[in-house]
């Protein structure tokens, strides 16, 4: 970013106005700029099908707010049904049309038609706009912004669930530009689009290749060069003992159990977890290296633990009582076939139920000899680093774009003279 750039912002971030800038209310903006409202750029402001789903008929897609990515904002096409009514040509989504979440917990979500998404027709929870002579991925752009997400928020605050109407969405406003300017912008936006969803893609196939090389080797359905022989496959009480240990002073951190990351202080834990420090003295204590039965483990397995502290009494803490190799149990207790036979063995159990130490224990689970293991482990953690480096790697690329819409759909950076 060269020096000019770098003034213009500071001197925005300031109030100011720099040469060939003008200030409308709270905006800075080229003077060749304006400030439009969406109902100024687009129509046929209009509601979705009120229409209940059916089995897909193998054409008509039916889309509804549940249908589009919380992140991506694309047609995720998981669910595929289609509308149980007749299909007026007024609620098929077309060309340049963006949909607009009017209702709930993700009010203000957007999506841009695709033509690959194919025949769509929109569902009463949403709004449909079309962009006749704009850019219509300039101005869907426009609707990924902090100053969109910010409009939002304010728009949505009512009583009881939050919602904004087609009437509403008509009067959100953002810099504009001329439509050469914002074909432009599209296409630099739209090429970090598209690094960003190969990287996504490969990253999709390492985890998938990941996924099958857990099957295979953690089950002894493929075994690594060099080694051979049967495993053990003893019941997992004889590898695992239970420890519930309270001899603290209710000092030590407070953990809780997730499924992505394992067990985790809970002050970095998104959610908030309220417990009385009184307490604490009932918590059980877990070592590092140790595992734990969790209320969810019959989703998600069983959670490793790299810390030393305090978890609820509702979990089940577990040590071994044979050598063994961490890294491989670790994997072995989230993969597919030992989640799928616990739920086997704990047939019923639902959220808010704990598994019990006698239910794991009764499972058999593979034991090979640990320079086995140790080999095992090594191959899917150099896997699982090599998925890290990617989502680092993408994440560092939606930064990217994050930092060139900021730029872009200000005009604070021209890419017309």
């Amino acid at each position: 970013m060269d020096s000019e750039i770098k003034q213009r912002i500071e001197m925005v971030r300031r109030g100011e106005v720099p040469e060939g800038y003008k200030k409308i209310q709270r905006d800075i903006i080229p003077k060749d700029w304006t400030i439009k409202s969406l109902a100024e750029v687009g129509n046929n402001f209009s509601y979705g099908m009120n229409a209940a789903a059916k089995a897909y008929d193998g054409h008509n897609k039916y889309i509804r707010i549940t249908d589009i990515d919380d992140n991506t904002h694309i047609y995720t096409g998981l669910d595929l049904v289609s509308p149980n009514a007749d299909l007026e040509l007024k609620y098929r989504v077309q060309e340049n049309d963006i949909l607009f979440a009017r209702t709930g917990a993700t009010v203000g979500k957007t999506y841009l038609y695709n033509k690959n998404d194919g025949i769509l027709f929109f569902a009463g929870f949403l709004i449909r706009v079309n962009i006749p002579i704009d850019n219509s991925y300039y101005v869907y752009e426009q609707t990924l912004t902090g100053r969109y997400l910010n409009w939002i928020r304010i728009m949505s605050q009512r009583s009881g669930q939050p919602g904004i109407n087609a009437q509403e969405y008509g009067t959100y406003s953002f810099p504009y530009c001329c439509v050469k300017e914002q074909q432009k912008i599209a296409a630099i936006l739209t090429t970090q689009d598209k690094a960003i969803e190969l990287k996504e893609k490969r990253l999709a196939e390492k985890q998938r290749q990941k996924k099958y090389l857990m099957q295979l080797l953690l089950t002894g359905k493929k075994r690594l060069p060099g080694y051979w022989g049967e495993w053990n496959v003893p019941k997992a009480k004889e590898v695992f003992q239970s420890v519930t240990d309270k001899n603290h002073k209710g000092d030590l951190m407070v953990l809780s159990a997730t499924q992505d990351k394992g067990i985790m202080p809970r002050n970095e834990v998104d959610i908030d977890i309220k417990y009385e420090v009184s307490s604490l003295a009932n918590y059980k204590k877990v070592c590092q290296g140790n595992f734990v039965i969790s209320l969810r483990s019959f989703q998600g397995g069983i959670e490793y633990s790299a810390y030393t502290g305090l978890v609820s009494p509702a979990y089940t803490v577990l040590s071994s009582k044979k050598e063994l190799c961490d890294e491989y149990y670790k994997q072995y207790f989230k993969s597919a076939d030992f989640i799928n036979r616990l739920n086997v063995a704990v047939y019923g159990i639902r959220d808010g139920k704990q598994i019990s130490f006698e239910d794991f224990g009764r499972l058999r689970i593979p034991y090979p000899p640990i320079n086995e293991q140790s080999a095992i482990a090594q191959v899917l953690s150099t896997a699982d680093r090599e998925i890290s480096l990617l989502r680092q790697d993408i994440e560092q690329e939606k930064q990217k774009k994050k930092a060139l819409m900021q730029l872009l759909l200000t005009g604070i950076v021209r890419v017309c003279p």
